[in-house]
């Protein structure tokens, strides 16, 4: 795909309402353009952020640290009133693309940022996360050893509180699972934008289980690749961490694309929301 135009076409027409904040300041309103190169694809990063100032800086810094040489950064900001926007001020040599508006979530907040995206790839990085210097370049790598063309490509991601390392997640993706719960870690994952054109935007109407639900719609045709180590770490404590509500929005996911049936799936969500408790406990 050589430009974002159908990813942001697609987008608007799945109901999600245009952005209508100004572009401010970065790169792309300097003109300056990022491209595909010739073995090297324009990767697009989309950040979801509010009142994360004291998170922002290392996460910067390990965007900075990246070895792959083609990356767009754009930040979405729910408007914040913390000191965000001073911290924009002081990195803008390594955002593109920054807009500062309400939003109605994450997922909202992500679908402004794919109709700008114009990366043949897409990662998605909260505030508080942080990626491995060599994550892009791993993933891609797997897309290039693939002898079919991968829509998706993850690894493992280690989970924090604070400074101190609670487990790690991500398994590699196979549909027997997948279609049971959440096993592919998405935090740092990529996302081919055809993707997007094919099967749309993230459904809003979701607080926790968006991206979960989005990878359900390719049922068990979706093409997968894996990085068989740790390739970004995250904060525990966000809404996905902290709430039952986890439990119900994935049963929905489920149910919506018909891998389950009430019954069976209801089932399911008690034993994981009892196995979630019993860590939770654990992890104290």
């Amino acid at each position: 795909m050589s430009s974002s135009a159908s990813v942001g076409n697609l987008v608007e027409s799945a109901g999600t309402a245009k952005s209508g904040a100004d572009q401010v300041g970065d790169l792309r309103c300097r003109g300056v353009e990022k491209s595909f190169r010739p073995g090297m694809p324009l990767i697009t990063i989309i950040t979801s952020t509010r009142n994360a100032a004291k998170h922002l800086p290392a996460l910067i810094e390990s965007i900075r640290g990246q070895n792959y040489g083609n990356i767009e950064w754009i930040v979405v900001d729910g408007a914040s009133t913390d000191g965000t926007q001073g911290v924009r001020m002081q990195n803008e040599d390594v955002i593109d693309c920054w807009i500062s508006e309400p939003d109605r979530g994450i997922y909202d907040a992500w679908n402004k940022g794919i109709r700008l995206a114009r990366g043949e790839w897409i990662c998605f990085l909260g505030a508080d996360d942080q990626i491995a210097s060599d994550a892009i370049e791993s993933m891609l790598n797997v897309d290039k050893a693939s002898s079919t063309p991968l829509d998706f490509v993850c690894g493992r991601v280690e989970l924090y509180r604070g400074p101190y390392l609670i487990r790690t997640i991500g398994k590699p993706w196979s549909w027997c699972r997948f279609r049971k719960y959440m096993c592919v870690a998405h935090t740092g994952a990529i996302h081919r934008a055809s993707f997007f054109v094919r099967y749309g935007g993230f459904d809003d109407s979701f607080r926790i289980s968006g991206d979960y639900e989005l990878l359900l719609r390719a049922d068990d045709e979706l093409k997968a690749g894996y990085v068989h180590r740790v390739l970004a770490r995250m904060q525990v404590g966000g809404e996905s961490n902290r709430s039952r509500a986890v439990f119900e929005e994935a049963l929905r996911a489920r149910l919506m694309h018909a891998v389950t049936n009430p019954v069976i799936g209801r089932i399911s969500a008690v034993w994981a929301e009892c196995k979630w408790n019993i860590r939770r406990l654990i992890e104290l």
